[in-house]
This record gives C-alpha cells, sequence and structure tokens, in this order.
C-alpha cells in the first residue's frame, strides 16, 4: 500500500508511503493519491486533512526511474483531474506536513496544500529543481509558486534551481509555521482542530472563490464570492454565529 489514510473524527490523515524511493510517486501511487483525496473530499464527516510522507520523508517528486524508462507521461499525469494531487480545488483544507526535503514534484504536492506546517531543519531543502535535468515543473509549480512568493522570486527559484532553507521558506511565506521533527504532525493536528471549528459552509465557499480567482480570473473569483455570499447568508451556521456573538458565546457550527 503506497497511501494510507486514516481518520481522527473530522480530521483525516493522508499518509504517502513509499520510502525506498523517498515516497517518489509513480502512476500507480498517483492513482492511489488522487483516489484519496476524492474520498476526503466526498466525506461528509471529514472536515480537514493532513498530508504527509512515512519514515521521516515528504516526498521525493516523480520517481525519475520510471522518467529514465521511457514512461514520463504516465508519471505526469498524477496531476490529473480535478481532484488529483497536483490538481487539487477542494472545498476542504488541507495540511502538508512536511518532515523531509521537499524538491521538484514534491514541492509541487506541498504547494497545492492550502497550508504548510514545516520541520525545522537547516539541512533541509525546499526548492522546485527540475530544470536541473532539463525538464520544468509539471504539476502545478510554475502557476503556484509565483502567487505565494511573487514572479521575480519565483523566477530566481525555478529558472537557477534555487533550494531555501525551511526559515527562508517561512520568511517568503512557503510555509505556514515551523515546527518540530517529533511534534510536526501534533502542530499539524491542532491546525487542523483549529480549522474544524470554523463554520464548514463558509470555508468551502471561501476556498471556492479564490480557486476560481486563481484558475479562472479575478471576475470569475468575484462572482462565485457572491454566490458564496448568497448560500452562507441565510445558512444555520451564520444565524448561530450572530446568536453567539450577541450571547458573547463560542460558536458551534454544524455546516448547514
Amino acid at each position: 500500500m503506497t497511501v494510507s489514510i486514516e481518520k481522527e473524527g473530522p480530521v483525516t490523515i493522508i499518509i504517502l508511503s513509499r520510502p525506498e524511493v523517498r515516497n517518489a510517486v509513480d502512476h500507480e501511487t498517483a492513482k492511489a493519491l488522487a483516489e484519496a483525496f476524492r474520498s476526503f473530499e466526498s466525506n461528509k464527516e471529514a472536515k480537514v486533512a493532513v498530508f504527509s510522507g512515512d519514515q521521516g520523508q515528504f516526498c521525493a517528486g516523480a520517481d525519475l526511474k520510471k522518467i529514465a524508462e521511457g514512461k514520463p507521461n504516465r508519471v505526469a499525469s498524477a496531476g490529473d483531474g480535478p481532484m488529483g494531487p497536483t490538481r487539487m480545488r477542494l472545498l476542504k483544507p488541507v495540511i502538508a506536513a512536511i518532515n523531509g526535503h521537499v524538491l521538484a514534484g514534491g514541492m509541487e504536492l506541498a504547494l497545492s496544500c492550502q497550508f504548510r506546517i514545516m520541520v525545522d531543519n537547516p539541512k533541509l531543502n525546499v526548492g522546485l529543481t527540475e530544470l536541473n535535468v532539463g525538464i520544468i515543473p509539471g504539476w502545478g509549480g510554475t502557476q503556484r509558486l509565483p502567487r505565494i512568493v511573487g514572479k521575480a522570486k519565483a523566477l530566481d527559484m525555478i529558472l537557477f534551481s534555487k533550494r531555501v532553507t525551511p526559515q527562508e521558506a517561512l520568511e517568503c511565506g512557503l510555509v505556514n509555521q515551523l515546527s518540530t521533527a517529533d511534534k510536526l504532525i501534533e502542530d499539524a493536528m491542532a491546525f487542523a482542530q483549529a480549522l474544524v471549528k470554523r463554520p464548514p459552509l463558509a470555508v468551502g465557499a471561501v476556498l471556492k472563490a479564490i480557486s476560481a480567482g486563481e484558475y479562472e480570473g479575478f471576475e470569475r473569483g468575484l462572482a462565485v464570492e457572491e454566490e458564496g455570499t448568497k448560500v452562507v447568508g441565510p445558512s444555520k451556521d451564520a444565524i448561530e454565529g450572530f446568536t453567539a456573538f450577541l450571547e458573547k458565546r463560542e460558536p458551534k457550527f454544524t455546516g448547514e
């Protein structure tokens, strides 16, 4: 089994497990990842996902051995489909718990998550290094990295295959938070539990609007934002939110 799924209440934990190749993604693993995220998306009880790698490794990206064997298209299909692991447009938050080097396709997987928490180890590197072997980032890196760090920084990192440390990644916004190796999953779960308390309908509406703006343009993003406002305005969660505010208590959202 190359991908495992665990459930802790409303939090789904998705673990990539091919430690013999530093959790590199081949065709079968890509299919398993896509199915794991589809399962998470369709499960009404699941509110947030934590995504990480097995045995102190995150993901080495595409399986270069498969590419060397002349099968690049099969590996590249890892991102196929609206909920493939590198083209995620999920309406639920995903947190990448980065416990090792995050380079090339591994970084692109992390970039496809809404949040990233990384082990603060100066020996670890972050970067899109595909140009070192004559290819380009093909799992969304050319689109997502500039949106996070800006065009100039992204071009510098991609064209020169530059790597940054976890601390530098935090400073430029590539990661949201740093942790230690022994507390990474604990910190990711705490982050997830905080997200679970947020109103699910509103969270989904925000993610949908931001995604529309990124993929379909600013005006479409505004239109989807307006649609979301019409959905959440009359919801039970909105009534609960205003009621809790007036009663000076913490709201209990149900996603209705």
